[in-house]
């Protein structure tokens, strides 16, 4: 393994671990405020780190957006997933929100085809459709103390996830990475404000200092998970995501002493189980696509 991929593993390790402590602080904050007010205080906290940063580099001029309709469409889909994740954690254990969340991927690939043109094979929608039948042996009514409306808070926030990774793939091709993380916190800020304002709740005073580290650990983020996708291919990285799931478990037994059930537990691992393989086919692809391209009479 070389340097530039031993490097973007560790940043991903690092990424899923500084996230998994912000989605924590999220939990907190859904338990004392409307969803919409927690997804505008997410913004709004990380948003000094993140000037902070533009400052030191001087890359002012990276902020420019090209695709404003794009942006706005982001937009958009941030409020739907971070208001929906937020419910999902108010309702749901850490681990039991991630679990169902984790088909975030299977809904990517799915959207490809009618948002990007992309093809798909029959054996990547046998790996969704496996996946989303872990979903719904996880929803299995009556199974468990599963709360529906957090489950379907879980879900729709993956399918809004899903429709923002697809919107980030077409932004990549005329704005920049500052300018696209810049303008969904604030936009995700400033719609999520305006629609929590008439219910807006004031925050405690002890709640100051969760909102600071509300703001850096996601920062941090989204600092080390741009720092993964740079200096290793997304086919490498991307399967490190999933040990997010190990972080929801330990928080979720030492702050709620909450642990998931048998159920959630083989649900979520036939839905990480089609990540994976989604991931792996679709680095096999490039391999193959690579092959073909590189061999001897080949069109260039």
């Amino acid at each position: 393994m070389n340097d530039h991929r031993l490097r973007g593993i560790v940043a991903m390790l690092l990424a899923v671990a500084f996230f998994a402590g912000m989605d924590a602080v999220l939990k907190l904050f859904a338990a004392n405020y409307p969803p919409l007010e927690v997804a505008a205080l997410r913004g709004v906290a990380s948003l000094p780190y993140l000037l902070l940063l533009f400052a030191y580099t001087g890359s002012w001029r990276e902020l420019r957006p090209v695709r404003w309709g794009l942006h706005l469409g982001r937009g958009v889909l941030a409020l739907i997933m971070l208001s929906g994740f937020i419910y999902a954690v108010s309702q749901l254990s850490l681990a039991d929100a991630y679990a169902i969340f984790f088909v975030a991927p299977l809904f990517v690939t799915a959207l490809s085809v009618p948002m990007l043109g992309e093809h798909v094979d029959w054996r990547r929608w046998l790996a969704i459709s496996a996946g989303l039948c872990g979903v719904l042996w996880m929803l299995q009514p009556g199974a468990t103390r599963l709360s529906l409306l957090g489950a379907i808070g879980a879900l729709v926030a993956a399918a809004a996830y899903a429709g923002s990774a697809i919107t980030a793939r077409m932004l990549t091709r005329t704005d920049s990475t500052a300018s696209m993380v810049f303008w969904f916190l604030v936009l995700l800020t400033v719609f999520a404000g305006l629609l929590a304002l008439p219910d807006w709740v004031p925050l405690r005073r002890e709640h100051w200092l969760w909102l600071a580290l509300l703001g850096l650990l996601g920062a941090f983020g989204q600092h080390f998970i741009t720092e993964a996708f740079r200096y290793a291919p997304a086919s490498v990285v991307a399967p490190f995501e999933y040990t997010a799931m190990l972080w929801a478990v330990a928080l979720d037994w030492l702050f709620w002493s909450a642990l998931p059930s048998a159920r959630m537990w083989t649900g979520g691992m036939l839905v990480i189980a089609s990540g994976l393989y989604l991931i792996w086919r679709e680095r096999a692809l490039h391999i193959e696509l690579a092959a073909a391209i590189e061999a001897p009479g080949s069109p260039r």
